[in-house]
């Protein structure tokens, strides 16, 4: 590729890359970043310049876990509103979850269903995660072959019918195919035993929820599935961390050589125990917000690198099923459009940079699904942008979200960090609140 073909130059003084945040001249061609030179780099003859000033050029967000729900859910959200809500936060890649969609991505039938529902509506670039249940092993490699990006179980009840937990056994069953093709299993863990013998109070009590959910449930969960992970040398990734207590035993089980990860959430992250008022069911999730003292430690996590990525979990439903009641509300946090905000803001009180940031939000969850050619500002990968405005504030209006149920724990929350436009493939797709036609590619494992 010679200079010539480059249609396109994006400047700032401050652009984040692998080697550090610096004033420069991103050069792309062809959706590819042919270059990163230096901010007064001489423009090659024809070439289209925007210059950001001091806003801060990031390589788009890669958020690896989206409950889009499209098909047979598109009331609760669909793959036009939860990548319009995407582009507007920053983000530019997602992977989809395989549950509360109908049909669950399970085969690779139910597969070919999802892609062809979301192909017409995605403005960002989108893959799926495949589902294991108890009854689908043989589904498994199929659907690896198919170009999921690994498979995501539940050792626990997962709230829909459809989507049964897997026992011990059956997760043994399931890690040993999975592992047999080196693919990756993704996991909600909480322990069904610890579930059923801590307190079930319904009401609008959110310390009875919490007790409901306790740290314990969470801790034997991956304890259990470390010690797979180790008998079968199988890579594991730990989903939506909330108990910080599991850290040592993770920090251990990295140290020892075993494949597992793990990821957080803006909610465990930002919002704590302390502040969510009786009946406001809108932050329940499962596993639960927990004490600010809880997520002191999370952070500490993140810091030395125990926690891998930080993603959305974004989990929306109706506003009806938000009923005041914690033990029948349905259980999820709507964040998509406010990830990057939330973590920054929370980020820089703490004295981490936005280089922490693009590490645990772009470059590690890109790492984790094998995204080679997303999570950075370099030279052969998609240009993929969000220019951030990191002083500037804005306060948390849910009717200026574009997700389909504008319900959020984040509402009236002031917040750093304003997304002033994101770039797919070196096309601006989201400006200022204005949303391009879609234009977002579907993505399978390994492209």
């Amino acid at each position: 590729m010679s200079g010539t073909d480059v249609k396109l130059v994006l400047r700032s003084t401050r652009v984040v890359t692998p080697e550090g945040t610096r004033a420069a001249a991103v050069l792309v061609a062809d959706g590819q970043i042919e270059a990163v030179l230096p901010y007064d780099a001489e423009v090659p003859e024809g070439a289209r310049v925007e210059d950001f000033g001091d806003d801060v050029l990031l390589p788009g967000l890669v958020d690896t876990h989206v409950h889009v729900n499209d098909p047979g859910r598109t009331h609760w959200e669909g793959f036009w509103t939860a990548t319009r809500a995407a582009a507007a936060g920053g983000i530019t890649t997602l992977l989809d979850m395989p549950l509360n969609s109908l049909p669950p991505t399970t085969t690779v039938e139910n597969l070919r269903v999802k892609q062809e529902v979301a192909a017409p509506k995605a403005h960002i670039d989108t893959g799926f995660w495949g589902g294991a249940l108890p009854d689908n092993v043989k589904d498994l490699r199929p659907l690896h072959d198919a170009g999921v990006f690994g498979f995501k179980c539940f050792l626990s009840p997962s709230g829909v019918e459809e989507f049964p937990e897997l026992n011990q056994e059956q997760l043994a069953n399931s890690l040993a195919e999975i592992a047999g093709f080196g693919g990756l299993l993704i996991v909600h863990a909480e322990d069904p035993h610890h579930l059923a013998s801590a307190p079930q109070k319904s009401g609008e009590k959110y310390a009875d929820f919490l007790a409901s959910r306790p740290r314990d449930a969470e801790n034997t969960a991956i304890e259990n599935l470390i010690a797979q992970a180790r008998r079968l040398n199988a890579r594991v990734h730990v989903l939506h961390l909330s108990s910080s207590d599991a850290l040592p035993q993770i920090a251990a089980a990295k140290r020892d050589g075993v494949k597992v990860t793990v990821e957080s959430c803006p909610h465990f992250l930002t919002l704590t125990a302390e502040e969510v008022p009786d009946g406001a069911t809108e932050f329940k999730c499962c596993p639960p917000i927990r004490e600010a003292e809880n997520q002191d430690v999370l952070w500490a996590g993140l810091a030395d690198g125990t926690i891998d990525c930080i993603v959305s979990d974004h989990s929306p439903c109706t506003t009806d099923l938000k009923t005041p009641d914690f033990a029948s509300a349905w259980g999820g946090i709507s964040s998509l459009q406010l990830g990057l905000p939330a973590i920054w803001t929370e980020a820089r009180r703490r004295g981490h940079t936005l280089d922490d940031v693009v590490r645990w939000m772009s470059a590690a969850p890109a790492e984790l699904a094998g995204l080679h050619r997303k999570g950075a500002i370099e030279a052969g990968r998609d240009a993929d942008f969000a220019v951030l405005d990191p002083e500037a504030t804005f306060t948390v209006d849910p009717a200026e979200l574009f997700h389909r149920n504008q319900v959020t724990a984040y509402a009236g929350k002031t917040l750093h960090g304003v997304v002033r436009s994101t770039w797919l493939r070196g096309t601006r797709i989201a400006a200022d609140g204005e949303l391009a036609e879609p234009t977002g590619r579907l993505l399978e494992r390994n492209q």
